[in-house]
């Protein structure tokens, strides 16, 4: 039985720049969620105001989870038509996410200590 030269996937590269990126935002993903667990450990010591970083946290978790077909199939469509552009809007909302769990985390500590 001879194999097909067909590659697989919608472009001829597997390996390549979509599932690089896709493992990019998979271990962001897995970051948030970890530092979301962290947070709750910390209810006991800073009360109900940790709540917010854990939403935070979650939420972006949540959010870049169910972008994730999304963001694979509209850059596995790029490399078809050699023209692959940047997911400015899933990056910009990652920083804000990033910055608004640093400004929550230093307002926690230092009004519930």
């Amino acid at each position: 039985m001879a194999r097909s030269s067909q590659p697989t996937g919608i472009h001829e590269d597997p390996g390549l720049q979509p599932e690089r990126t896709t493992l990019a935002w998979g271990r962001t993903m897995m970051a948030l969620a970890t530092v979301s667990a962290i947070f709750l450990r910390w209810l006991p010591q800073h009360g109900f105001p940790i709540m917010l970083l854990f939403a935070v946290a979650t939420g972006a978790a949540a959010a870049i989870y169910f972008t994730q077909r999304r963001r694979y199939s509209a850059s596995s469509q790029g490399m078809v038509k050699e023209s692959v552009d940047a997911d400015i809007p899933a990056v910009f909302w990652t920083a804000v996410a990033g910055v608004m769990l640093g400004g929550l985390g230093i307002g926690v500590v230092l009004f519930t200590s």
